[in-house]
Formats: structure tokens, C-alpha cells, sequence
């Protein structure tokens, strides 16, 4: 099969090329390195710098490679960036899928072609009078960045009905694991773990009870493994639907460096949701998906493979 992974340079997305690289599909990234590093890249898949935001380079990669399959995982994460800098998140998150989807409605081939989304889970459904929060929750973002997601989202089933392919949209919680980068604002696991190892104390933003629902990385990349094939149409969360605090996450982490100090605090950050989870039950259902990775054996893999 012939995949083009947007953000495949980047935490997530380069460790789906690895899986689809290895189960011998023919794979092309396409990544801007703004956020991805040339380290991640796999050295079998075929590699273009180039942006989500410019139509035009994405319709001569498009038209070159031909893939049967776009999983598209290049993206703006950052909540609070996306306060700040609102127009710069809908260009990269919308706009930049929006073009992916033109591409490869033109030029897209294979009579199942199938675009796969990178969207949250964590941040559109806001905050939910019932967690762990189903797909169908009323989405009710927080953030310019939970807003443009689900702009997207609305997009691909446009698309997808316009040029007829298949589509699959994963909603993400947390996720953490090997090649986070631990210099952005989003990823708590691999933030806490630098700060730790290099003895500063970390900042929790809250009084350390906000809570988040934490998923390994390889749970990630299985589901997308399985969404090549399965799920044609649907809207899916990955999650585990555990609440986990900030405490506990500094907890963990520090445990495993061996931190003896406390956390600082600082004010709750606006556009960040306090308390969310989510149920998994429809990927279970239709992909066969449940989260295997338990959350201390993740952080404790992840603060190894970092050292």
C-alpha cells in the first residue's frame, strides 16, 4: 500500500511510519521540521520538506507519489499557542488539511483511498458533565486549537463525500512516549521528565488536581495500523478512560528519576480543560482496539528510553 504521513518527522507520526514501513508499505512523509526532527525520520521512507499550508507543493507531492492513503498527522498542538496566535492555528489545522484534502481528491488513486485524521478528543469536547466522555458528547471547545480540529473534522466528511473516498478520525487524549519533545507547552510526561532529570522543579499549572487520560504512543500507532483497513466512516476516540492528576503524573515521573523535591504551581492556564476522559468502546468495536500499555510501565519505558 502506498501511505503519505503529514508530520511524520514528529513524535506520533514518526512512529506510525516505522509501523508502516515495517508491515511493508510504501511510505512518504511530508513534514515542515518545525516541530519534527530529522532524527525520527525512517531512513525507507521517502522523505519531503514542505508545509500543509502551501496547496501548490502539496499537489505536485500529491501528484508524484499517488498515495492510496493520506494519514494526516501534521498539525499546530499547542492549546495555549493557539490563544495567542489563533489565525496561525486555523491556517495550519483547517486550511493545511483543507489543501491536503484538494491534493488528494485530485490526485489521490486506488479504488479505497482513505484519508486518516490525527484529530482531539481532548480538547473539543470541552468540559463534559459525564466522563469518560462517548462521541457523542456535544463538542464544546475551550481553545482555538479544539476549535480547529473539529473545523477539519466537518471538512473531511465534506471532502470525502465530494471526491469519494473513505475517511477515518481518530480523537486523541494525552498522549505520551519515546521522541515527545519535551520543550513545547503540551506533554506533560516528557516536560516533567527533562526538568526532573536535569533537577529543576516543574510547574503544574492548577493546584495539581486537573485531570488528563494518558495513552501510550504504541497504543496510538496500533490503532492507526488498524485504521488502513477498518473503520471506514467513522469518528473514533483512543483512549483509556482513566482520570490521572498532574500530581500523580509528577509523582510517577519522579519516582523513576529519582526527584526528591516538590512541584511548583502556578495559575490555571485559560482554554485548558480541567477534568476529561474517553470512552473507547466504538474503537473497540469496530477496529478491535484496546489500550494494552498500562500507564506506569509507559512512563517508566519512556523515562529509560529518554536516558
Amino acid at each position: 500500500m502506498k501511505v503519505l504521513v503529514t508530520g511524520g518527522a514528529g513524535f506520533i507520526g514518526s512512529h506510525i511510519v516505522d509501523a508502516y514501513v515495517a508491515a511493508g508499505h510504501r511510505v512518504a512523509v511530508i513534514d515542515n521540521l518545525t516541530t519534527g526532527n530529522r532524527r525520527n525520520l525512517n531512513p525507507k521512507a521517502k522523505f519531503y520538506k514542505a508545509d500543509v499550508r502551501d496547496l501548490a507543493a502539496m499537489q505536485r507531492i500529491m501528484k508524484k507519489e499517488r498515495p492510496e492513503v493520506v494519514n494526516h498527522h501534521a498539525a499546530l498542538v499547542s492549546v495555549v499557542e493557539s490563544l495567542r496566535a489563533p489565525l496561525a492555528t486555523f491556517d495550519g489545522n483547517l486550511l493545511g488539511t483543507i489543501n491536503l484534502l484538494l491534493a488528494f481528491g485530485e490526485f489521490g488513486r486506488g479504488k479505497h483511498r482513505r484519508f486518516i485524521f490525527a484529530s482531539t478528543g481532548g480538547a473539543i469536547y470541552g468540559e463534559p458533565k459525564k466522563v469518560p466522555a462517548a462521541e457523542t458528547t456535544p463538542p464544546d471547545p475551550l481553545s482555538p486549537y479544539g476549535l480547529s480540529k473539529l473545523l477539519a473534522e466537518h471538512a473531511i466528511r465534506f471532502y470525502a463525500r465530494e471526491f469519494d473516498f473513505d475517511y477515518v478520525i481518530f480523537r486523541y487524549t494525552n498522549i505520551y512516549g519515546p521522541r515527545q519533545n519535551p520543550k513545547g507547552e503540551a506533554g506533560v510526561v516528557a516536560i516533567f521528565r527533562l526538568a526532573l532529570a536535569e533537577g529543576k522543579r516543574p510547574t503544574i499549572f492548577g493546584d495539581g488536581t486537573k485531570a488528563r487520560d494518558y495513552l501510550h504512543v504504541a497504543d496510538v500507532v496500533r490503532a492507526n495500523v488498524l485504521g488502513l483497513r477498518k473503520g471506514n466512516g467513522e469518528t473514533m476516540n483512543l483512549g483509556t478512560g482513566r482520570l490521572v492528576t498532574d500530581d500523580e503524573i509528577f509523582a510517577a515521573v519522579a519516582r523513576h528519576v529519582g526527584f526528591k523535591q516538590k512541584a511548583r504551581y502556578a495559575p490555571y492556564r485559560k482554554g485548558e480543560v480541567y477534568r476529561i476522559s474517553l470512552d473507547a468502546r466504538r474503537a473497540k468495536r469496530v477496529l478491535g482496539w484496546t489500550p494494552k500499555i498500562k500507564l506506569a510501565d509507559g512512563i517508566r519505558s519512556t523515562v529509560k528510553s529518554a536516558r
